[in-house]
């Protein structure tokens, strides 16, 4: 017996986030499954800050008893609804020349590498389907290798993954799926690893950045020729390379891209079901808490409070979100003073969440909050998708020469302007400047690991002004973010700071010096329009 957090359907349209404790039930996915052709940051109130326990009140009690009554017929749901869903190729490509698994192999494997979660994960739903027809185990497998940049290895974000992971592999248990943790890059430790334990088939996800890029092609090296080696988009709803073949310049050009095919691709998920083809040698347990004494982290930058990891919390955010703040996201997201947000960056940075599944939740209360539920959907989808569209096609989505001609010309004729304040990394680090409200949002950031998407554009335009070069502007915002931001050393991340609302702005007004062209964000309307205290 266990405890987990599962989204159960209680009815046709509604489903319940509930913790239950019972024995996963099997799933047999040979006969279930077919192979066929969303800023969220806010300053929330602290007692508001934290994902829910589990203390409920009545209401809360009443919902949860609805959904274990609901648990024995739920199941065969379920396993009906999976005969129906099926995995769309368009999700996957093979990045080997063979697309059949290795005969006489022991398993398939799945890398585990941008999406740290069991359910929801088109990725681990592949490779389970693998698996079954192949009648083998099916393991799962995370290469552990921290920043090389040693400032970027904070305990911030390394305890926030583990602490994920160490959930993953009691749920991988709990389903007789063989969880490994090595230590190093994926080129150097997975492919002796596929050699060790004579697997057939190699599935991961899909990521963006240059590193993780890195690692897939040394990967592709590593292992034999006659091992299929498979990437899946679990990230996005609609797969990167599907929404579009080229970089787009924003959202205007993606959107319609992606709203015509969200009706193929944002469907539900079967589930990852009990493996029936256990593995003749049990995967070496991992010593979690020695494992964290052990690393060489950066222990000045804390965990946080507000944030618990993994995918039970996630889902606690999200179903807070939707009772206390979705109806809300629509007029006030832009209202550093308003608990509108979702707070499911981290999560959904860390792929403890599944953002797919987020967009159907939240569908599902589109009678509550009509206004507010198309207005998420555009963030979540469209201008989060669009991050990753940007980094996978532009090399130097982290530079100034990734962005248009146009605003590296504009920028570069004004980089000699004389500026009234400059200030060094260490001073804006410190939140030492003139600007109170700026030392709060990079205070807030520094503590909490977040800060709100509003202030956040005045934070990075004020960087902008402060410094002696766009470059130098850009590398301290980066390093700032990647540091500090819970959600950071993600592509969102680089495309807040870099493209959309920093050097690919169209309009202009009252340029200041070292701006140029850059659109400027002034001080008024935040105290003004946002009712905010310049003595923050």
């Amino acid at each position: 017996m266990h405890r987990s957090w599962w989204l159960l359907r209680t009815s046709h349209h509604v489903w319940k986030c509930a913790a239950i404790e019972s024995r996963i039930p099997y799933h047999n996915l040979n006969k279930l499954i077919g192979l066929s052709s969303i800023n969220p940051r806010t300053n929330m109130p602290a007692e508001k800050r934290k994902a829910p326990s589990n203390k409920m009140g009545n209401a809360k009690k009443q919902k949860l008893q609805v959904a274990k009554e609901g648990m024995g017929e739920s199941e065969e749901v379920n396993e009906h609804q999976n005969q129906d869903l099926k995995f769309n190729k368009k999700r996957m490509r093979f990045l080997s020349q063979t697309e059949k698994m290795k005969q006489g192999s022991e398993g398939v494997v799945y890398w585990m590498n941008r999406d740290h979660r069991v359910q929801d994960n088109w990725a681990l739903i592949l490779a389970q389907q693998l698996a079954l027809e192949g009648k083998v185990p099916l393991h799962i497998c995370v290469c552990l290798v921290l920043p090389q940049n040693s400032k970027l290895a904070t305990l911030r974000h390394v305890g926030f993954m583990l602490r994920g992971l160490e959930e993953n592999a009691k749920e991988c248990r709990a389903l007789d799926i063989q969880f490994h943790l090595l230590q190093g890059s994926a080129g150097e430790v997975l492919p002796g690893f596929v050699a060790d334990w004579n697997l057939g088939a190699v599935v991961t996800d899909f990521s963006p950045l240059r590193e993780p890029l890195r690692w897939l092609e040394d990967v592709k090296k590593g292992i034999p020729l006659d091992i299929p080696f498979i990437q899946v988009d679990a990230h996005n709803v609609v797969p990167c390379w599907v929404a579009s073949d080229k970089q787009e310049y924003a959202a205007r050009t993606i959107r319609t891209k992606i709203n015509k095919l969200l009706p193929e691709f944002l469907t539900e998920m079967p589930t990852v079901g009990k493996h029936p083809h256990p593995a003749a040698q049990t995967a070496k347990p991992v010593d979690w808490a020695g494992l964290m004494s052990s690393l060489e982290l950066d222990r000045t930058v804390e965990e946080v409070g507000w944030a618990r990891p993994g995918t039970a919390a996630g889902l606690a955010m999200l179903e807070s979100f939707i009772d206390q703040r979705l109806k809300n996201f629509a007029t006030l997201r832009n209202n550093p003073n308003s608990s509108a947000l979702s707070q499911l960056s981290p999560w959904i940075r860390f792929g403890h969440l599944s953002a797919q599944r987020v967009v159907l939740r939240v569908k599902s209360c589109e009678k509550k909050a009509r206004e507010s539920v198309p207005t998420f959907i555009e963030e979540l989808v469209v201008r989060r998708e669009l991050t990753d569209n940007f980094c996978f096609y532009n090399s130097n989505y982290d530079s100034v020469k990734g962005a248009s001609d146009w605003a590296q010309k504009t920028l570069k004729d004004h980089a000699k302007d004389p500026r009234p304040y400059v200030y060094s990394q260490e001073q804006l680090e410190k939140a030492q400047t003139h600007d109170k409200l700026w030392n709060a949002a990079q205070y807030q950031m520094v503590t909490e690991g977040k800060m709100h998407g509003f202030m956040r554009m005045y934070w990075a335009k004020k960087i902008l002004e402060w410094t002696s070069s766009p470059e130098e502007a850009l590398s301290i915002a980066i390093y700032l973010n990647d540091r500090y931001e819970l959600d950071g050393q993600d592509p969102n991340g680089f495309v807040d700071l870099m493209q959309l609302d920093r050097l690919h702005v169209v309009y202009m007004w009252d340029p200041r010096p070292g701006l140029g062209r850059e659109a400027r964000l002034r001080e008024n309307p935040v105290h003004e329009l946002q009712g905010l205290h310049p003595q923050v």
